[in-house]
């Protein structure tokens, strides 16, 4: 027999179905009707909040247990109201195993615009610089490395896929509070905003620098006379201002699937036409002059000495790909493929606003985008260099130049890589943005204003280094050589050991032991890498490049 409070609580329901929140001093009672018709209360401490359900349907998640209320300063996604930045989840049930939704929307970017922006987000200038790689490394060698580099990529971004769902968190900079409190979060912040601003700069200089030689070459000019149009300085600011920010203003990374797409036909198109050079371009070759034509100015170094057995052997040695190869140049090759799949900031970001999204879906996402750039990496590598051999320089279209600088064909590669890098500023930069506004704006609401204010501000910023800071490159290079190793390894492995629960993976456990050989290999990342630049810098030389 139910007792006089009981059945008191009981009449205090307002319809099956409804959950209502009583205020008293020390505690309130929730009723809910069960899936078999009997009426449950609970008493819930003051301390405690319910989710009210909402008869019409629209609350999409059924509530069977009261949510404890986190202490205010683990609050963190709270009064975000319908920002297209917030990234806590709604509470699940076990049983019943229904899809993740979150808080302020429900994400609608399909599977596919989100391969096409977090391969976009792989993909940097850095795929100009592989030949050079492999030319330094060998065939076998590079393969081995870029193998491994694209598996502990995926493992990186299972590690922090893992740590999201445990905490319910989505967003980088609060898996950072979450492990470490403030400094944990402020260190997440500054090092993804510190990392896209480099990558942003290094693509607005590609911009600055190729856009005038492609337009010169274009227009069959010798020497520039001060043409507005050939300044590099006037078309950064047009191209940043005319094409970046009305993407940068997007309110949700989604939106960027089009032209994400569209950047990768470009690097598709620009891979095409480097397996065809393959086969027109003979070898051995030698420099030739700006204005000589393609088929009447390639010189064969073994027609004048057909007869010479040392320039045979010099002829087969320059022609001939190498599998391995070890030279005082092999080592600066390792950071530049350790970081070839840097898209770390981006995910959390991409995760928010896939459609139905779960964590082995958001798994295949990555999966799938690290193979699609994994294949195109290796290709444009190989046949870049089958075609140029040991004389491939850092920067493989410079080596086309050299051929022939007016060649129709490579000059629209030239301005297609120019739109692939171009577009895929707008995608680095709104972990930028969110990095900011989790550190400075945390719990406003959405602001268009804000929205727009900062990404206008990060444009004017990274246009303004660019164009009276051209040496402010070497400083990135520092940056980029500490804060991508802690984005990729050491973030996602130490959050990973900090957020899991002791209960389900001890220390001592394999998936830990892992996660601290993780951050290990990180460590030793950021050291050869700062090595690299050291010796580097302290030589004169300039050849260490990031993967972006």
């Amino acid at each position: 027999m139910r007792s006089n409070s009981q059945r008191q609580a009981d009449e205090e329901v307002a319809s099956p179905g409804t959950a209502t929140r009583h205020t008293g001093t020390s505690n309130f009672h929730v009723c809910l009707e069960s899936k078999w018709g009997n009426m449950e209360c609970v008493q819930v401490a003051k301390e405690a909040e319910m989710v009210e359900i909402i008869p019409n349907g629209n609350h999409i998640e059924d509530l069977t247990v009261p949510i404890k209320t986190p202490p205010e300063e683990d609050r963190y996604e709270e009064n975000e109201g319908n920002s297209a930045e917030c990234d806590e989840f709604l509470p699940h049930s076990d049983t019943e195993k229904k899809s993740t939704r979150f808080t302020d929307f429900e994400g609608k970017t399909s599977f596919g615009m989100s391969v096409f922006n977090l391969s976009n987000a792989i993909m940097g200038s850095g795929i100009l610089g592989l030949s050079y790689a492999m030319a330094n490394t060998g065939v076998v060698l590079f393969l081995f490395l870029l193998t491994t580099v694209a598996l502990l990529s995926s493992y990186s971004i299972h590690l922090l896929l893992k740590a999201s769902g445990v905490v319910g968190i989505r967003a980088y900079e609060q898996l950072g509070y979450r492990a470490f409190g403030t400094p944990g979060k402020l260190a997440a912040a500054l090092a993804i905003t510190l990392q896209n601003i480099g990558a942003m700069s290094s693509y607005l200089y590609i911009v600055k620098y190729e856009l005038p030689l492609v337009i010169q070459a274009f227009l069959n000019v010798e020497e520039k006379a001060g043409e507005w149009y050939l300044n590099g300085n006037y078309l950064v600011i047009m191209a940043t201002f005319s094409v970046v920010l009305p993407l940068a203003l997007m309110k949700q990374l989604g939106y960027l699937g089009y032209t994400s797409g569209f950047s990768l036909s470009c690097m598709v198109f620009f891979l095409i036409v480097v397996i065809y050079k393959k086969f027109q371009i003979p070898c051995p070759f030698t420099n030739i002059h700006a204005n000589s034509s393609f088929l009447d100015s390639v010189i064969y170094e073994n027609t004048t000495s057909c007869n010479n057995s040392d320039s045979h052997k010099v002829t087969e040695d320059q022609c001939s790909p190498r599998l391995f190869t070890m030279n005082s140049q092999t080592a600066y090759t390792v950071p530049i493929l350790a970081f070839a799949f840097v898209c770390h900031p981006e995910v959390l970001p991409i995760y928010t606003e896939l459609k139905s999204p779960s964590k082995k879906k958001m798994q295949h996402v990555s999966n799938i985008s690290i193979m699609v750039m994994y294949v195109m990496y290796f290709l444009a590598a190989l046949f870049g260099y089958l075609t140029f051999y040991g004389r491939v320089e850092a920067e493989m279209l410079h080596t086309y130049s050299k051929i022939d600088p007016f060649d129709t064909l490579i000059l629209c590669v030239r301005v297609a890589v120019l739109i692939a890098v171009t577009l895929t500023v707008p995608i680095v930069l709104f972990p930028v943005r969110r990095a900011i506004q989790q550190m400075l704006f945390q719990n406003k609401p959405f602001s268009w204003l804000r929205h727009i204010i900062i990404a206008i501000s990060l444009l004017a910023l990274i246009n303004l280094l660019v164009i009276f800071a051209p040496n402010i490159l070497d400083i990135f290079g520092i940056i980029g050589a500490t804060s991508a190793p802690c984005l990729i390894f050491i973030f996602p492995a130490v959050f990973y050991i900090r957020i899991m629960p002791k209960e389900e993976e001890p220390m001592r456990s394999l998936p830990k032991i892992l996660a601290v050989c993780f951050a290990a290999l990180g460590f030793l990342f950021m050291t050869m890498s700062l090595s690299f630049i050291i010796v580097d810098w302290s030589t004169g030389g300039g050849i260490v490049n990031g993967g972006h």
